[in-house]
């Protein structure tokens, strides 16, 4: 189990960036998938992106390809969502979600998951 905990959220203007940042305790960090879930009022939560345990590998939901970056960095323990080209649309709720060894393209149920963090895209 890996505990994590989400921070960078805030209020932009649509256009804008903001980095959103997942740290996580436990010393086997690198054997976990990482990815980003989002969930917005009256809505489902949904996938956004994923990574590798080594960072080599990465997949995103269409509608932040080309916006959206996912990266960690294994030496510190944390991931990071580097999101450009803000839209109102975006607006949600942000977790981090962790699992073993998981498939970056079919990273549906994460066993570990941080509270969340709002980020609000003003237009």
């Amino acid at each position: 189990q890996v505990q994590l905990v989400e921070s960078g959220g805030g209020l932009v203007q649509a256009g804008g960036s903001l980095r959103l940042s997942c740290a996580a305790s436990g010393r086997t960090f690198s054997s976990y998938t990482l990815g980003w879930f989002r969930q917005a009022p009256g809505k489902e939560r949904e996938f956004v992106a994923a990574i590798s345990e080594s960072g080599g590998g990465t997949y995103y939901t269409n509608s932040v390809k080309d916006r959206f970056t996912i990266s960690r960095d294994n030496a510190k323990n944390t991931a990071y969502l580097q999101m450009n080209s803000l839209k109102p649309e975006d607006t949600a709720v942000y977790y981090c979600a962790a699992e073993r060894y998981s498939d970056i393209r079919n990273f549906r149920a994460p066993t570990d998951w941080g509270q969340g963090t709002q980020v609000t895209v003003t237009s």
